[in-house]
């Protein structure tokens, strides 16, 4: 193997050095992009039981669900903000899923900049190794057969190792973009269902500036007989 880089030259190096880089960007993923750790499962109905059963979810029981799962940081903010009505409620749930997509999506990119350049840099191995192939040939006679073959290997070894970067970390970036979309697919379902079960349970509090509009009413009227 180590005879293979050699034979490549120094673009060698950055190939390797995206490799290793897109190995960590893998596995670091796809530990963190699991669905069960994300958007645990029976946590709405969790949320939903307590409130059919306790009327309410203590603020330290929602602040610790908060952190303990991003849908859980999506739904307990929303019930945080219940008290101001529907639409605070889902401006907080969005802001909050907009953040937990943003940290998921954290290094995706750099999988598919690798899975673009690697080539790149093979390819610009192959330009190297044939000029030096047809240095290493001159006035129709070759002067140097080790110049030569040493052009060759090094455009072919270099493609190769591009390659072979680029391949599985466009794979992955693939898969993980598509995952993170599966992943807000399931964020956005679980906030829709929690607002509609709290509303077919009749959960929702109303937004307290509806009150002094309520209470105008009757001053407005009194003061009409008046």
């Amino acid at each position: 193997m180590w005879e293979l880089v050699k034979a490549g030259g120094w673009l060698m190096l950055p190939i390797i050095v995206c490799s290793i880089v897109a190995l960590v960007i893998i596995i670091e993923r796809g530990k963190v992009l699991r669905m069960g750790l994300l958007a645990p499962s029976g946590l709405r109905e969790q949320l939903i039981s307590q409130l059919r059963t306790k009327g309410d979810i203590n603020k330290n029981t929602l602040l610790a669900i908060k952190g303990e799962s991003p849908l859980g940081d999506i739904l307990a903010t929303g019930l945080l903000y219940r008290q101001y009505g529907l639409d605070s409620m889902t401006m907080h749930m969005q802001n909050r899923a907009s953040v937990q997509i943003h940290t998921l999506e954290k290094n995706i990119n750099m999988l598919g900049t690798i899975g673009a350049i690697a080539p790149l840099l093979g390819l610009l191995g192959t330009v190297l190794g044939i000029i030096i192939s047809f240095l290493a040939v001159t006035d129709g006679s070759m002067q140097d057969p080790a110049m030569l073959a040493g052009g060759v290997s090094q455009a072919l070894i270099t493609t190769a190792g591009g390659m072979f970067v680029a391949i599985p970390a466009l794979m992955a970036y693939r898969y993980f973009q598509r995952r993170i979309v599966d992943i807000n697919a399931k964020f956005e379902s679980e906030a829709g269902l929690l607002i509609q079960e709290m509303y077919d349970y009749g959960l929702m509090k109303d937004s307290p500036q509806k009150e002094p509009s309520q209470a105008s009413e009757p001053v407005a009227h009194s003061q009409h007989q008046e």
